[in-house]
């Protein structure tokens, strides 16, 4: 008697279906989706936010909804850059003109150029960048990378706890899986005691993605260098590039990408897209949801 052999599963593959199917549930269990949302919910950002929550289907689900709930409120793909640009004026959060070695976005955010005291408007400017920094993500790539130069820092012009609390929950909740990880470079021994309260609303995932960098640390400039090449490297982060912040230049250049992300989100258009695909009649809805490939 000869015995058939098969073909051992393939453990990726049944992983990947496994994945796939997932994903299908989330869809069906989030229900029909119009204009924003549905554009915001393809199968990428779906994807990322089973990723967050381990692939639990109700707690991803959750997750969405909330996220569905904030941006409807909150607009961050409506926000364009002459309404924040004085937040920017010192340079504290932009995005640099280079990528990290694996072609992610990158944004530079310097907490010692602190330069305003509203926190709605510091919490829209830096929705503004992030939803910039994904919206120029190159093809096939979902997350940015965050440099944090503590340069000029102290206890005295840092933002407030509550903005802190916030910024985390909107990255970490509204924003799950875009963050690959966050280099707070050099930061001074009185920071300790801002980090032991900010770190308490880090979950595991994003507290295991911020990493410290010392000048004087070989394991920890050596782990940077894994990911950054060190000639397009700011000089403020280690690097050779010698080049300053531009606040006219990067406005230039924000303006271009208003434009670019106006036409992204359709609001150019007085049209809505319903979930069969089809076109509908332009419509006054209410606030719906959306992100970039995979937001």
């Amino acid at each position: 008697m000869f015995r058939r052999w098969h073909n051992a599963p393939d453990p990726e593959e049944n992983d990947a279906m496994h994945q796939e199917a997932k994903v299908t549930e989330l869809k069906n269990a989030i229900g029909p989706l119009s204009g924003l949302s549905l554009q915001f919910c393809n199968d990428a950002c779906l994807r990322r936010y089973l990723e967050a929550r381990n692939w639990n289907l109700d707690k991803s689900k959750k997750m969405l909804e909330d996220t569905l709930k904030w941006r409807a409120t909150f607009k961050p793909e409506e926000i364009r850059w002459h309404e924040v640009a004085n937040e920017g004026e010192t340079g504290k959060v932009y995005r640099a003109n280079f990528h990290d070695r694996h072609g992610r976005t990158v944004l530079i955010l310097r907490p010692g150029k602190q330069n305003t005291t509203s926190h709605d408007n510091q919490l829209r400017h830096l929705v503004y960048l992030i939803e910039n920094a994904i919206l120029n993500l190159p093809e096939g790539q979902e997350q940015m990378m965050w440099l944090i130069d503590f340069t000029g820092w102290s206890l005295t012009n840092s933002v407030p706890v509550k903005t802190a609390r916030e910024t985390v929950n909107i990255l970490q909740n509204h924003y799950p899986e875009r963050l690959a990880m966050a280099f707070l470079y050099n930061p001074p021994r009185i920071f300790e005691t801002f980090w032991k309260i900010v770190k308490y609303f880090l979950d595991t995932k994003t507290f295991q993605k911020v990493k410290f960098v010392y000048p004087r640390n070989e394991d920890s400039i050596e782990l940077m260098r894994q990911y950054f090449d060190v000639e397009i490297l700011p000089t403020e982060f280690g690097g050779k590039d010698g080049s300053h912040y531009d606040h006219e230049e990067f406005s230039s250049l924000m303006a271009q990408d208003d434009v670019k992300a106006t036409s992204f989100w359709g609001l150019d258009k007085k049209l809505t897209c319903t979930s069969n695909g089809h076109l509908g009649a332009e419509v006054a809805p209410e606030p719906v949801l959306v992100t970039r490939q995979g937001n």
